[in-house]
């Protein structure tokens, strides 16, 4: 068959960036060409994709598909290996969904805009490669050509304290980047054989010592990324000073990628290492959600409230992880495209919203829902969302990870029980700061003089279409959830299956965890009820 033989995953990676190379020979004076251009573009490898999985993948199989290997330097042992699963495949579709309505939303920018589409098309490329690569040093290199677009639109585009922003962040991934390539380093040299082969990596015996040296490693890293408090400080500002377009992109795609490779490489490469952190994982997962909601809501910037949003709703990506059902796994995994799919509509919208007010200080907006009924009922129907509300794609994920952790027979039910119900204050505390964030900016006394001139104007067509392609998937999930669970749910199933292998034999060997506080009981090996014995 023809189409088989394509590499899909290599096109779909390589368009943008190649097409990026294009921009500077495009005749253009205004920007208006280039903005067309990056737009076709965008919609075009978006197209691909969904052709590439939809007529090439098969959702039954829970192994890497579409794989393509080619020797790049074989002196590095490097090669171009590529190709999606369960994990990967949604995430690649919601990258092309996100950026590419980005593109759209990103209309307006006049200053240097071939540089500005240029380097959105290969953040593209660079999202897609994290996602797809089956080489750990692919894999590293793709990460780090990531940060190089983000640094500049920021620096470039963003607010005025936008070089702090911009600086803090490459700081705090560079730095977090480090720790992927030593465990890269590490991982591939042990043993007889040397190689950066992520599934030939996942076959190798490390020492528990080494294995939880590094699994502490990777989760900086991606803790950096997701992020997980206490290195979350790089985002708010990151948020606050960035474009409405980048702030899309950072919240809808690049956390993910936190989340994304613990599920890849910490979970279902390093599983003895997961069974020991999990507990760890929780916890921060608790800490994530009760901080970032009562930070929320202590947020006067509009922005920077709903950053502190998304480190609340990504703690719930680490308590399914460290589940051990796989209930709470698929939420993990839906947690993440939903919170996708809100987070960029509710910056989006922001950046719509600040388009007209020019301020992002909450204090000084009110009585705006008259004056653009659009952006109100948009923003109301995002916010109503992000807050997990029944029929939205957020209600569903969460419940699956609640369900999940409740669920689970790896932990004592006391420690179940902690942890589900301190989990359940951010579902308080989210309708609370998020309700006040509609009334502030929406209702009350008008703060500042309207008038139905461009400032003022309600949603254009353009500017509702955007919102529209994130606010339909987001209902569509959460009235039939399946439409996102049957693209991931085989290889969670397995992924958490293989570590649930590992527990009895951890669990036997009474294994002292986390300073003699938390000990694995020694229980017969046909029962082994709570395995991790946690808190009992």
């Amino acid at each position: 068959m023809i189409g088989s033989q394509i590499p899909w995953i290599t096109t779909i990676i390589l368009l943008p960036l190649l097409a990026s190379l294009a921009i500077p020979l495009i005749p253009d004076k205004e920007g208006k060409t280039v903005r067309w251009y990056a737009l076709g573009v965008g919609m075009a490898n978006f197209l691909l994709t969904i052709h590439a999985f939809w007529r090439h993948y098969d959702l039954q199989n829970s192994q890497f598909q579409l794989q393509e290997t080619y020797s790049w330097i074989p002196q590095l042992g490097l090669n171009w290996s590529v190709g999606v699963d369960g994990l990967s495949m949604p995430l690649i579709v919601l990258s092309g969904l996100v950026t590419t309505l980005a593109i759209l939303a990103s209309w307006k920018v006049n200053r240097k805009p071939r540089l500005f589409y240029a380097l959105m098309l290969v953040m593209y490329s660079a999202q897609i490669g994290v996602f797809a690569a089956q080489d750990l040093l692919l894999f590293f290199l793709m990460w780090e050509l990531e940060l190089i677009p983000v640094y500049l639109l920021i620096s470039i585009w963003g607010g005025e304290k936008r070089l702090y922003a911009a600086t803090k962040f490459i700081l705090y991934t560079a730095a977090g980047s480090i720790f992927i390539l030593v465990a890269a380093l590490a991982m591939a040299f042990y043993g007889d054989t040397v190689t950066f082969d992520m599934q030939q990596l996942a076959q190798k015996h490390y020492p528990m010592a080494m294995e939880l040296a590094v699994y502490a490693g990777l989760l900086i890293a991606y803790g950096v990324k997701l992020p997980i408090f206490p290195l979350h400080t790089w985002l708010p500002d990151a948020h606050s000073q960035a474009s409405a377009p980048v702030s899309m992109i950072l919240a809808g795609v690049l956390l993910k990628m936190g989340g994304y490779g613990l599920i890849r490489m910490n979970m279902e490469m390093l599983p003895d290492a997961h069974i020991r952190f999990a507990p760890v994982l929780a916890v921060l997962g608790v800490v994530n959600i009760i901080y970032g909601a009562l930070t929320a809501f202590a947020q006067d910037n509009l922005k920077r409230r709903l950053a502190y949003s998304s480190i609340s709703q990504m703690g719930f990506v680490l308590v399914g992880i460290a589940s051990f059902t796989a209930l709470g796994t698929n939420g993990a995994m839906l947690q993440m495209l939903s919170h996708g799919l809100i987070a960029a509509a509710l910056f989006f919208l922001s950046g719509v919203t600040y388009d007209r007010t020019h301020t992002l200080a909450m204090e000084n907006m009110g009585g705006m829902a008259k004056q653009m009924p659009k952006v109100f009922a948009l923003f109301t129907a995002g916010a109503m969302a992000s807050l997990a509300l029944p029929g939205m794609s957020g209600f569903v994920g969460e419940l699956s990870i609640f369900l999940g952790m409740s669920t689970s027979d790896a932990y004592s039910s006391s420690f179940k029980v902690v942890m589900v119900l301190l989990a359940a204050v951010g579902l308080i505390l989210t309708p609370i700061y998020l309700l006040s964030m509609l009334r502030q900016v929406f209702y009350g006394t008008a703060k500042m003089e309207f008038s139905m001139d461009n400032y003022f104007a309600d949603a254009n067509p353009r500017e509702i279409f955007v919102a529209l392609c994130l606010l339909i998937p987001i209902v569509g999930i959460g009235l039939y959830p399946k439409l996102a669970t049957q693209t991931y749910d085989v290889k969670t199933v397995a992924v958490t299956a293989q570590v649930r292998e590992a527990l009895p034999v951890i669990a036997q060997e009474r294994t002292n965890l986390y300073s003699g506080k938390f000990n694995a009981p020694s229980l017969p090996k046909a029962k082994a009820q709570p395995l991790l014995g946690i808190v009992e």
